[in-house]
């Protein structure tokens, strides 16, 4: 729950990322920053895990915070293709993008790198606010396992790529967002 005094920032059109590490409030940043909208078509990109309560947990959670007039979507893995099927004028929340690379896994870079340049396109169509969410994966323990590492880089290299068309970026630590584009400068 946002504090009573938390005011929803304003919301450019375009792409909105909303990044940081597990459990640290970006899925409710992102929900605020359309809590003003009429209208919001949620994107989820996570499959169902089978015998993970913990999981079934976290996603009654999440559907029980959504606001009952938001639309829900979930794709699996056409991403780029549920984002293209939608009005373009119509405000979307994707949560989260691990969900994105993790079901692309099984693909080389040429393929990866084909997917996620689709995903972007298909995000630069948008004309109204887009926010996504994305998990920052490289800030604490070293994976140590081969997937484990792939799925790391690709997340913290889709995240830039992301940034480069974002029209306000945050990062949320700890229950708190800051304005990366505010606050930060872009690495040459």
């Amino acid at each position: 729950m946002a504090h009573p005094n938390t005011k929803s920032p304003e919301l450019p059109n375009g792409l909105i990322v909303v990044s940081g590490p597990s459990r640290g409030g970006k899925s409710r940043w992102a929900e605020h920053l359309l809590s003003s909208q009429e209208t919001v078509t949620y994107v989820a990109t996570s499959a169902h895990r089978s015998n993970d309560p913990s999981w079934d947990e976290r996603m009654r959670l999440h559907r029980e915070r959504r606001p009952l007039h938001w639309q829900l979507r979930e794709p699996g893995s056409k991403l780029a293709e549920c984002i293209r099927r939608e009005d373009a004028n119509q405000p979307l929340l994707i949560d989260a993008l691990g969900g994105f690379t993790a079901v692309h896994l099984d693909r080389n870079d040429l393929q990866w790198e084909q997917e996620a340049e689709d995903l972007v396109q298909s995000l630069l169509t948008r004309r109204r606010p887009t926010v996504i969410v994305i998990e920052e994966t490289g800030w604490g323990v070293v994976p140590s396992t081969m997937i484990g590492g792939l799925f790391r880089d690709r997340q913290g290299w889709l995240a830039q790529r992301l940034e480069q068309h974002a029209a306000d970026s945050w990062l949320v630590v700890q229950g708190r967002a800051l304005n990366l584009t505010q606050l930060g400068m872009l690495v040459p």
